[in-house]
């Protein structure tokens, strides 16, 4: 832990506050350091020497409240926790810009590992790495289970027309980015918008569900805590599905620098996750193809998105310069799934 204050952390202002807010939580000086692989928001590891606390804000400078919304993160993570959803313990909310700048929320430190590669789970050997991708099915089966009015959540989102919405939401974010031809794009998403599934009954939805988003740890493997809410709501419980099978389907990209994790020795395949999801959570997936589709969709919209601020030299760093050939890897991935059905 560096005694510097990382940028966006204000360690004796968040000690003031912890003192006031949570009396005899914080026993000795504040430490911090930035979490690195965060993805929009910032993420920092607090330490009084003794316990660590994580404290998540949006990125610095970001004046766009309702995309890093904190109070919204904060609310999910504090109605899943008392259920049998690993998520961390929240310590507290902060929406008083005068302490770090911007809202924040603070929530306990939990050890485990976010496998992020084929290559970080091939030392676990095919055994454990099976049995840790069928836990991340089993969880995700048990967060879809839980009941939003139950745990105070019936408002967390409009469910009634999610896939429309989401589908427009991500042609809009496509328009905003065209600066180049892209052989099939429209082909796939006119595609998705003509073969719209009905969505079965809503749930809380996480909207990002991959292995790397979940903490790892203990000696069975276990998955000790979900993390990155940002993009939760209540919606289509089978939307978070098919990002997983997408996510656990090859690329066909040697070092691509967009990896999934399905080449890890003993990853199970596309279908035996899908076939679990349908066992333990009784939900039909026949339309889980589209599902897939709309995932390799939204992953190229993104995947664009970086690449033209990369033309425009507003990303710099190291694999930025090939995100602009995986997009047409992703066009082709969806427009194959949809015609396979």
């Amino acid at each position: 832990m560096s005694p510097d204050h990382p940028p966006g952390l204000d360690l004796d202002r968040l000690r003031v506050l912890l003192d006031r807010e949570r009396p005899g939580l914080v026993t000795g000086p504040l430490s911090g350091r930035l979490i690195e692989g965060g993805r929009s928001n910032l993420t920092y590891a607090v330490s009084d020497g003794t316990d660590r606390w994580v404290v998540r804000r949006p990125p610095l400078g970001h004046v766009l409240a309702t995309a890093h919304d904190m109070r919204r993160e904060h609310r999910v993570i504090d109605a899943l926790y008392p259920t049998d959803v690993p998520v961390p313990r929240p310590v507290l909310l902060c929406e008083d810009e005068e302490v770090l700048g911007a809202p924040f929320y603070v929530m306990e430190f939990v050890d485990g590992t976010p496998f992020r590669t084929a290559e970080q789970l091939a030392p676990l050997g095919p055994e454990r790495t099976r049995a840790a991708v069928l836990n991340l099915v089993d969880t995700l089966v048990g967060l879809h289970a839980v009941d939003p009015a139950e745990v105070g959540l019936a408002d967390f989102g409009r469910p009634d027309g999610f896939l429309d919405r989401q589908l427009r939401r991500w042609a809009k974010q496509l328009d905003a980015s065209r600066n180049r031809d892209l052989a099939g794009i429209d082909e796939l998403h006119a595609t998705l918008g003509r073969e719209l599934p009905r969505s079965p009954a809503p749930t809380v939805v996480h909207g990002d569900y991959r292995l790397d988003n979940v903490l790892i740890g203990g000696e069975g493997d276990e998955i000790r805590a979900i993390l990155d809410w940002e993009m939760s709501t209540l919606g289509d419980p089978l939307t978070d599905l098919g990002l997983l099978v997408m996510y656990s389907s090859p690329l066909g990209m040697p070092d691509s620098p967009v990896s999934t994790t399905a080449q890890a020795p003993g990853h199970p395949a596309p279908a035996e996750l899908i076939e679990r999801y349908a066992a333990r959570s009784g939900r039909d997936v026949s339309t889980v193809a589209w599902y897939t589709a709309f995932a390799w969709f939204k992953l190229a919209v993104i995947l664009e998105g970086i690449h033209y601020r990369y033309t425009l030299g507003q990303t710099v760093g190291r694999g930025f310069d090939r995100i602009g050939d995986l997009v047409p890897v992703f066009i082709e991935h969806g427009l194959t799934t949809l015609q396979k059905g």
